[in-house]
């Protein structure tokens, strides 16, 4: 008896289960923002990609020319105080 109720049993669990039917969901709004003025949005001027690239071109430029010209000033106080004590070391033994 038991050898008949087995594959039935095994035949239950090997089918899929399924799924209850779900139901469509359904899209509402307020009153309140469907009545949204346009006139609240601020309008933005669009910057086009020509003066947006000069803008970023001459940032970058001044960018790097400022940090060119304090590494340029820099060696140069460096070299100098260097050559200044070369000198003063030579005057002394001569």
């Amino acid at each position: 008896m038991a050898s008949k109720t087995l594959p039935s049993v095994l035949r239950a669990f090997s089918t899929p289960a399924r799924q209850p039917m779900q139901l469509a969901r359904s899209f509402r709004t307020s009153s309140q923002l469907l009545e949204t003025p346009s006139a609240a949005i601020p309008l933005r001027k669009p910057v086009g990609a020509f003066r947006g690239g000069m803008f970023g071109f001459l940032l970058g430029t001044t960018l790097a020319g400022a940090g060119t010209y304090y590494y340029i000033l820099d060696e140069y106080r460096v070299s100098n105080e260097l050559l200044t004590e070369d000198i003063y070391t030579r005057s002394m033994y001569d």
